[in-house]
């Protein structure tokens, strides 16, 4: 495909395919996302380039989002709204007491995310 028929990326997500967890749910965006808006990278390969820290990008969910690198439940609203049938939970996210609470629930899930990841394998 040449430039001009290849859909463009409004976003980058960043996942650990290493991750069962995380490939479950790249895999149920990559479904959602029809208009191939989300261009996902696996970094679990350390030879696949990385912007940031790879240990941080690791740990937490990060996207860019016109230019801006965002984590956390942050970043989970911005791929929604690139997705035009979870638009409407991304915009949600974006008030300040749902995003408080979005961010509170993310960073206790990342405390049990080990266990539940050895559970998965």
């Amino acid at each position: 495909m040449d430039d001009a028929t290849q859909p463009r990326r409004n976003l980058t997500v960043w996942y650990d395919g290493a991750c069962p967890l995380c490939s479950r749910e790249i895999a149920t965006m990559r479904q959602l996302d029809r208009g191939k808006a989300i261009a996902f990278v696996d970094i679990a390969d350390p030879a696949t380039p990385c912007p940031i820290d790879r240990d941080a990008a690791l740990a937490r969910f990060h996207v860019e989002e016109d230019g801006r690198i965002l984590s956390g439940a942050a970043a989970f609203a911005a791929m929604w709204r690139a997705i035009p049938a979870l638009r409407w939970l991304g915009l949600l996210a974006r008030v300040r007491p749902v995003e408080l609470v979005l961010e509170r629930g993310y960073r206790a899930f990342l405390l049990i995310r080990p266990r539940l990841q050895r559970l998965m394998k």
